[in-house]
């Protein structure tokens, strides 16, 4: 099973960086996570959010945010809105309901024939 998170928003931030004091360079990423198997695919409710700033490459943990930081941070999760959590078979799996559906029905057809 393949897990891994995948960008949903990404939002340039105007504050100074706590590292090395630019103001173009934090970027805030949003993401969620994603499960791949051999018969599904899905998106789930789990989400992270992740500061970084390009000019430095550094990444920003909640510890080094400053107040000003934190007020954008909150104002821009309040906005953001996740894909909602969606399942879908792969054809793998399709395969392997219409192969059990059939068995069963035939199953039954020969009980009631053989009754």
């Amino acid at each position: 099973m393949a897990e891994k998170l995948i960008t949903i928003k990404e939002v340039n931030l105007n504050n100074n960086c706590p590292e090395c004091y630019s103001t173009n360079g934090l970027q805030l990423t949003f993401k969620q996570k994603f499960k791949e198997t051999n018969l599904y695919k899905s998106i789930t409710n789990e989400t992270a959010q992740e500061i970084e700033c390009k000019t430095c490459n550094t990444i920003i943990y909640p510890v080094m945010w400053t107040d000003d930081i934190e007020r954008v941070f909150n104002y821009q999760q309040k906005a953001f809105t996740p894909k909602k959590p969606s399942v879908k078979l792969k054809k793998k799996a399709w395969l392997l309901i219409v192969f059990f559906g059939i068995l069963i029905i035939t199953g039954i057809m020969l009980a009631v024939i053989y009754k």
